[in-house]
């Protein structure tokens, strides 16, 4: 028994370092937004999010030996999507506004290694700048754990579904941080 599930483990492993797994859909925390909208932001545009390399080290990441992309190839442009999917939401996204979000990712990673648990890592320097000048800038960390396996078949696609949740709680802490909210109010 213990040798036909190592070959299944093994046999798991090899078919996952073949695919590539491609991260989720960003959907926002409407909570943090829900808090955002009584703190009266002005309008807020989004500059680009560095690096934008796929083979910038924040850009490449591994679930077992199985590649795990960003849409476009650009986890820091997956977290600039994010970032203005949720000023969509809150109806302060403008292009041609005075106040501009700024971010270069750090760092980035999804572990799947452990036997029962996984972990997210993200480090971001976010800058807001207002007349071309920066008035708030500042590293934010997010940390998140999930339920793993030792085996490659569950622990990979569960790694794949908590990208999206890494870049909520990283977006959670920018908005909770009372810098970041005056920076951004007119």
């Amino acid at each position: 028994m213990k040798l036909r599930m190592a070959l299944l483990t093994v046999l798991a492993v090899a078919m996952t370092g073949c695919a590539s797994f491609v991260a989720p859909t960003y959907s926002p925390d409407y909570p943090s937004i829900d808090r955002l909208k009584t703190s009266q932001l002005g309008k807020i545009a989004v500059g680009e999010f560095q690096p934008r390399s796929p083979e910038a080290p924040v850009n490449r990441i591994t679930l077992r030996g199985a590649p795990f992309v960003a849409p476009g190839g650009s986890f820091a442009r997956y977290l600039e999507e994010a970032l203005r999917s949720d000023l969509t939401e809150l109806r302060v996204l403008d292009p041609k506004a005075d106040t501009r979000i700024e971010a270069t990712l750090l760092k980035n990673d999804i572990d799947v290694s452990g036997l029962n648990t996984g972990e997210g890592f993200m480090d971001v320097k976010l800058s807001v700048v207002k007349r071309g000048q920066t008035v708030h800038e500042k590293i934010y960390s997010a940390r998140t754990q999930f339920e793993s396996s030792f085996a490659a078949a569950v622990a990979v696609p569960r790694g794949q579904s908590e990208y999206p949740r890494l870049v909520r709680t990283l977006l959670q802490s920018v908005y909770a941080d009372p810098a970041f909210i005056t920076a951004v109010q007119p």
